[in-house]
């Protein structure tokens, strides 16, 4: 019988190796491999789902500690998410949610599942600081209406 090239992963030391196979395949976007990138994307995807909490940490969190560990800057955000210097910035201080189109990219960019980056987080922002434990997105509101 012919050995697999890959198996299901079941330690973190393969995990990182299937991680590093799949950067590099992406890296060389050979359209040959394409197979190969679904699998090993798909066999990561269960480890990730199985093995890390996404649920402890806010989306902004996440996407602080993916970007440190590709070692990147907001500069590079503002590349990948085709977003401006200060929409990032926005989003990255906690003033401005991600919106759907944010959350594909980001899950796209770093083979991470969108509900991930697609759960309620509280904002810091001004418009809706008199709101007790606003978890609103960030949108004005009528303040006349609301407060009557």
């Amino acid at each position: 019988m012919k050995e697999l090239k890959y198996t299901i992963i079941k330690t973190k030391k393969q995990y990182n190796e299937y991680c590093n196979i799949l950067e590099n395949l992406v890296l060389l976007n050979n359209k040959a491999e394409k197979d190969e990138v679904e699998l090993l994307t798909l066999l990561i995807e269960k480890w990730d789902s199985e093995h890390n909490s996404f649920d402890e940490i806010t989306p902004v969190e996440l996407i602080k500690a993916l970007m440190e560990t590709n070692n990147l800057k907001s500069k590079d955000l503002v590349k990948i998410l085709g977003l401006s210097k200060g929409t990032v910035s926005k989003i990255l201080n906690y003033q401005k949610g991600l919106s759907k189109e944010t959350i594909r990219k980001l899950s796209d960019y770093f083979k991470v599942s969108q509900e991930a980056f697609n759960r309620p987080y509280k904002l810091v922002n001004e418009v809706n600081r008199h709101f007790k434990d606003a978890s609103l997105m960030n949108t004005k509101k009528h303040l006349k209406k609301v407060l009557a």
